[in-house]
């Protein structure tokens, strides 16, 4: 009773109290609305009204892809570079092509990034200092993706020289150049650790130095470095308890490459058994640092921990983790040379003798190119001194057989009677050659007009296949046209579906029988045009029914006989109904990618970006009719169907030969 006195008590305070609550909440939830909302960052790099503005907004903002994917930036800034180019306002192309290199090294092509940004910096003069610094800055970051560490080295000094403050001891790492890399870490970063206290900074100093000593062989020294890092780093987990998830990530990870560090220590001290602990925490904390991306850190480890394996009689564990970095599409030429060495001791340790000989001839050979610029001059002056000898051998030879000339010449001359028996012979030889010769043009004649048959049977045969696939396709376009007569008259759904299906695939096989016929050569299909025409054909059908869906096809040079393509046509027929049926239904927008190319045989991947496989459907989907169709297919190329859905979308690969 006395809360409810002192309210009418002070009834004018506490009306006007609620009425102002009551004014302000509407602004209130229009702001929190607003807050929720978030805005295209894509948008507002359109609104901007100058190519200036554009230049500094796209390159002031840290998450401009956070609603808009890389793509969407390249599709949209094709338009404010055509006006630029139209109006020849070169100031602006510069600026949009800038912008457009620093995009293809977002979405990872690098080479057409180099390419755009090369092109550019050869007008350097025409050049303002903010397109220009800017420009150095992405061509430092392809170089090194390209891994042209030499080419990056010039783009370092090129902004030094601008004032810009960079370091190189990482460039002279990459070059192999532990001991200068480590002089230059220690002058750019000593004053620094002496006047600091942060100890995740003194850790990462410590590991980094450890490790150029470790590189550069100084292993006692480099495990004193790396043991004072691991003591910094647990000192700053230990101590701050207020850092951000972001810190904190950042810093287990630090540590992960400690420990690492420890274990490549523990390798070339040939304790085997004492690293493989601090490897697999350096695998586990860049496991979760990269979230799920497979970085060449991660394909490091994984060589380290196979040898450990190997050297420990651990083959089973071994071959996992090779089989592990076999998974890793990309893979740096060192990385790869280490592959083939472990490959090659993995089998020679199971008792596959031919399997190891194989993987040694590809270490072999890896490691010659790998040394080939510095055994260029070497190996040209061993060419030039071979080509000497064979010079003086030659030259011997000529003397020698001018000395036997003269001497056959004396002994002729003694035996000068015996010229007329000689001639006799001769003249029964030249006889011998004139018939010899009548008879061989005889034969050509004979051979001749043998070819010709051949040919004309070839031409014939040739046509005779060519009238072949053409009733095949014309057989199998009447097939679908009695199957579209079927579904006219069903009005069962589930008939008409499968009606629809079946007409899909007939078509798809009628489609390889068209390009056979059309094709010059009979017995392969280019593969790019076949797939572009099989996905024109597919999205025909749905187009109707407002899909948008974008199709990226990188089949170019791969050619299939008619066995290997049928199967292929097939699988990609299922796939893609699939992702217009299913990943896209809400939507109705998306990309598909299809890759098909030779590396170790052939390698299939078809990927989308719709809703993906939720976890839980994935063995239900598996057992639909589709998808046995395609996983017998991928059974009938000798390979075996694997399935990706950790992914955006869902991804589908295997490789075949």
């Amino acid at each position: 009773m006395s809360i409810l006195s002192q309210l009418l008590k002070y009834k004018k305070e506490t009306l006007f109290i609620v009425l102002l609550l009551m004014a302000v909440m509407p602004f209130y939830a229009q702001s929190t609305n607003t807050n929720i909302k978030e805005k295209d960052p894509l948008e507002v790099f359109l609104q901007q009204p100058t190519a200036q503005g554009k230049f500094n907004y796209f390159f002031n903002t840290e998450d401009k892809y956070k609603v808009s994917s890389v793509y969407t930036w390249l599709d949209s800034i094709a338009s404010p570079m055509s006006v630029a180019e139209i109006r020849k306002d070169s100031v602006s192309i510069y600026k949009y092509r800038t912008v457009l290199s620093q995009l293809y090294y977002d979405v990872g092509n690098y080479d057409k990034g180099i390419l755009i940004a090369e092109l550019l910096y050869q007008k350097n003069e025409k050049l303002d200092k903010d397109v220009k610094t800017r420009l150095l800055k992405i061509m430092d970051n392809l170089y090194g993706s390209l891994q042209l560490y030499d080419k990056q080295l010039e783009v370092r000094r090129g902004l030094k020289y601008s004032g810009e403050d960079v370091v190189l001891y990482d460039i002279y790492a990459d070059l192999g150049l532990y001991r200068q890399a480590m002089m230059e870490y220690i002058m750019s970063n000593k004053e620094a650790m002496e006047s600091s206290g942060d100890q995740y900074e003194k850790a990462k100093y410590y590991n980094d130095l450890g490790f150029y000593l470790l590189k550069d062989g100084s292993i006692f020294t480099a495990i004193k470095n790396i043991e004072t890092a691991k003591h910094s780093i647990n000192r700053y987990l230990m101590d701050n308890e207020k850092i951000t998830s972001d810190q904190f990530d950042e810093a287990l990870f630090l540590e992960g490459q400690i420990e690492s560090n420890l274990g490549k220590c523990r390798m070339l001290q040939n304790k085997y058994r004492e690293a493989i602990p601090y490897l697999e925490t350096g695998v586990s904390a860049a496991r979760i640092y990269d979230m799920g991306r497979y970085s060449q850190t991660m394909v490091d480890l994984w060589g380290d921990l196979a040898e450990c394996y190997l050297e420990t009689g651990n083959l089973r564990y071994a071959k996992a983790y090779l089989d592990s970095i076999v998974s890793k599409q990309q893979i740096v030429k060192s990385h790869s040379v280490n592959y083939n060495r472990l490959r090659a001791n993995y089998h020679l340790k199971d008792s596959n003798p031919d399997s190891a000989s194989l993987f040694f001839k590809r270490y072999v050979k890896l490691i010659d190119s790998l040394d080939y610029n510095s055994k260029k001059k070497q190996l040209l002056s061993l060419l030039v001194q071979f080509d000497l000898n064979n010079q003086k051998e030659t030259i011997a030879r000529q003397r020698l057989n001018i000395e036997r000339n003269k001497a056959e010449i004396l002994e002729r001359e003694k035996t000068i009677y015996v010229s007329v028996t000689a001639l006799g012979l001769c003249v029964v030889c030249v006889i011998g050659l004139i018939v010899a010769y009548i008879i061989s043009i005889k034969n050509k004649r004979l051979i001749e007009n043998q070819k010709m048959i051949i040919e004309n049977s070839l031409v014939e045969k040739d046509s005779l296949l060519k009238e072949i696939h053409h009733r095949v396709k014309n057989n199998l376009q009447m097939v679908s046209s009695l199957l579209s007569l079927q579904t006219k008259n069903t009005r069962s759904r589930a008939a008409i579906s499968a009606l629809e299906e079946g007409k899909s695939r007939v078509k798809a096989m009628a489609l390889i029988h068209q390009k056979l016929y059309q094709n010059e050569d009979l017995s392969v299909i280019e593969m790019q045009e076949y797939i572009e025409s099989l996905s024109a054909s597919i999205q025909s059908v749905y187009k109707k029914e407002g899909y948008h869906i974008c199709m990226h096809i990188n089949a170019k040079g791969t050619e299939l006989d008619v066995d290997r393509a049928i199967p292929i046509g097939l699988i990609l027929n299922e796939l893609i109904s699939n992702s217009f049926k299913y990943a896209f239904e809400n939507n109705k927008k998306g990309n598909i990618y299809i890759n098909l190319k030779r590396e170790e045989g052939i390698f299939f991947e078809y990927m989308d970006d719709g809703i993906g496989f939720p976890e839980e459907s994935v063995a239900v989907t598996s057992n639909s009719m589709g998808m046995n169709l395609v996983s017998r297919l991928a059974d009938q190329l000798r390979s075996k169907l694997h399935i990706d859905t950790g992914v955006q979308g869902v991804r589908f690969w295997f490789y075949f030969n």
